[in-house]
């Protein structure tokens, strides 16, 4: 079953071919879409486009770009999906919830596994290994997602989710686990933590790890390589969407699969780019159960359509570069300033506030600045509720609540700032 899934690798179409395609594919989804997802139909009347007229990747620039940010609004307004669902409910094999809040249903579409089967198969993981899987296995799709792909090409999997670092070095070394899934920063603390506990590197067992969700930079590459000796890859992937590029052997940038169209275009315009020129993420999936068309990812990115040495044609991702919107990804989830002001708006007492986050070394910090309204307040009981109301609305932990003295944040100070600087 494997092979059907990357052995006839369609990123090594030619040109023509891959036009041919996604002109099939393409023309097909639309149509779909429109007699099934009322949101898709409002769409394309609305920009005054006949399912029809849609006949190759170029005629996408005819349909506007939906936002993540605003399907956040579509969803509250025609709940729980939006109007994108093209199938019944009743017929869904997951529902996920994503930050945002958004509801991501998953049906029985083979595209999401056949995009994870080969980024894990170009990063070398197979038959024989036993991979610790980092990634959350309960209301995000990352967890079990991948879990399917790694199935699928016969390894085993330990279903470890996040945290228990301890225990998750035990499980590595009991188990003589070969492969790591997960965030890179998740995977540097177990490697520090396995030092720490005296358990020599070269009785480390792990020889790969793929990784998605955050940035990966150069010097932390370097020390997984160097000084722990693996291998590693790394992959695009969101929520909404599934993988969306990947990293081959040469490791010069993400091989975007032949399961989604992906577009780079002008932010303020929707208008594609062409190769070299930053812009937005825009996709488009094949996706029969959700069928997203010009899906904004808010990420931003450029692409080149050089072949690559590894003899792929498809277009790669050179990299990501940033953010269009205002939410900001920490430790692998995106906070929405809209979330972040959800959870402080339950404390009367706080005047401003400002979500920060900043980097030390490989490690993501989010901090909460307060300036309180009036003094005497309790703060050590507003400290307790206000981490908990971020970490429940947020679903990321508070690093650091900082009291700042009135008028330290301007009134028009943004909400949520990302401080970060990238190698």
């Amino acid at each position: 079953m494997a092979e059907e899934f990357y052995q006839a690798d369609r990123e090594a179409m030619t040109p023509a071919e891959r036009e041919s395609y996604y002109a099939s594919r393409l023309q097909e989804i639309v149509a779909y879409a429109y007699e099934r997802a009322p949101a898709v139909r409002e769409k394309l009347e609305r920009a005054g486009v006949k399912p029809g007229e849609i006949r190759t990747v170029a005629d996408l620039a005819r349909i506007p770009v939906t936002e993540k940010d605003n399907l956040v609004a579509l969803q509250k307004a025609a709940p729980p999906f939006g109007g994108f669902l093209a199938v019944p409910p009743q017929s869904l094999k997951h529902v996920f919830f994503s930050p945002g809040p958004l509801y991501d249903p998953q049906g029985t579409e083979e595209d999401l596994a056949r995009a994870a089967v080969k980024a894990f198969h170009a990063a070398g993981f197979g038959p024989g290994d036993i991979v610790i899987n980092a990634f959350s296995y309960h209301l995000v799709p990352a967890g079990l997602l991948l879990d399917e792909a790694l199935q699928v090409l016969g390894a085993t999997v330990v279903p470890t989710g996040v945290g228990n670092t301890d225990l998750q070095v035990k499980i590595i070394v009991d188990l003589r686990a070969t492969g790591y899934v997960g965030t890179p920063s998740f995977l540097l603390t177990l490697l520090k933590r396995a030092d720490e506990l005296g358990i020599p590197r070269t009785a480390l067992p792990l020889k790969r790890a793929l990784f998605t969700a955050e940035p990966l930079p150069p010097s932390l590459r370097k020390a997984f390589e160097e000084e722990y000796g693996l291998a590693t890859a790394n992959a695009y992937a969101t929520a909404d969407l599934g993988l969306l590029g990947y990293e081959c052997p040469q490791k010069s940038g993400f091989h975007i699969p032949a399961e989604v169209i992906v577009e780079i275009v002008d932010p303020a315009t929707g208008e594609p780019l062409g190769p070299g020129e930053p812009g937005e993420v825009v996709v488009t999936t094949f996706n029969r159960t959700y069928p997203l068309i010009r899906f904004g990812t808010g990420d931003l990115s450029a692409y080149t359509a050089e072949p690559c040495l590894c003899g792929r044609t498809s277009a790669r991702l050179v990299a990501i570069l940033g953010r269009v919107g205002d939410a900001v990804k920490v430790r692998g989830m995106f906070v929405h300033p809209t979330q972040l002001a959800e959870a402080l708006s339950r404390f009367p007492e706080v005047a401003r506030y400002q979500g920060v986050v900043t980097r030390l070394g490989h490690q993501d910090l989010f901090t909460v600045r307060v300036e309180l309204g009036a003094e005497g307040a309790d703060r050590q009981a507003l400290s307790g509720g206000i981490q908990a109301q971020v970490r429940a609305l947020c679903r990321v932990g508070l690093d650091r609540l900082e009291w700042v003295a009135p008028g330290t944040i301007p009134a028009e100070a943004k909400k949520l700032v990302d401080e970060r600087t990238w190698e």
